[in-house]
């Protein structure tokens, strides 16, 4: 069971990691999901419960603001709801039709199609989409600088486990 539960922690870390890229993985929650099957691997504790606390919060924090932020940032600067839709369908047609690339375009474009819908002008439509574009980035950066941070810790105490 052991040896199971460690194979399964390195395929949720490496998943972890592809998951800040890809919108159809949870990419930090598998990172944090690797962590606690290494820390149930073993009779001995490879992590203190504190430690595991803190990064379930920053966990959730990280998950969220993924969802969040880069709304949060077109709301801010006055994107309409058109804009935002237009992101988002973007967002998924371009998963599909040019993975993982097309995503970040198709969130650009859509955006900008989307407030030139809404009525805007061309200048605004295009500060729209960049907005959304960088918080888009901005949140896929926070998520895959704390997966990497977990795949760290988890490869570190699986070191220590080993030795």
């Amino acid at each position: 069971m052991e040896y199971f539960l460690i194979i399964l922690g390195v395929i949720c870390s490496i998943l972890g990691v592809i998951g800040c890229v890809l919108p159809a993985l949870p990419g930090p929650p598998l990172s944090y999901t690797s962590l606690l099957l290494l820390q149930f691997s073993s009779q001995e504790h490879v992590f203190t419960k504190n430690f595991l606390m803190v990064l379930a919060v920053i966990t959730v924090l990280v998950s969220l603001g993924d969802y969040f932020l880069p709304l949060w940032g077109a709301k801010r600067y006055g994107t309409s709801r058109q804009g935002v839709w237009g992101a988002v369908i973007g967002m998924v047609i371009g998963i599909f039709f040019f993975p993982p690339l097309g995503m970040i375009i198709g969130l650009f474009m859509g955006a900008i199609l989307g407030e030139i819908v809404a009525g805007k002008e061309n200048s605004r439509a295009l500060r729209s989409g960049m907005i959304i574009f960088l918080g888009s980035v901005m949140a896929i950066f926070v998520k895959l600088s704390l997966s990497l941070v977990l795949a760290f810790y988890f490869f570190t105490g699986l070191f220590r486990l080993m030795i």
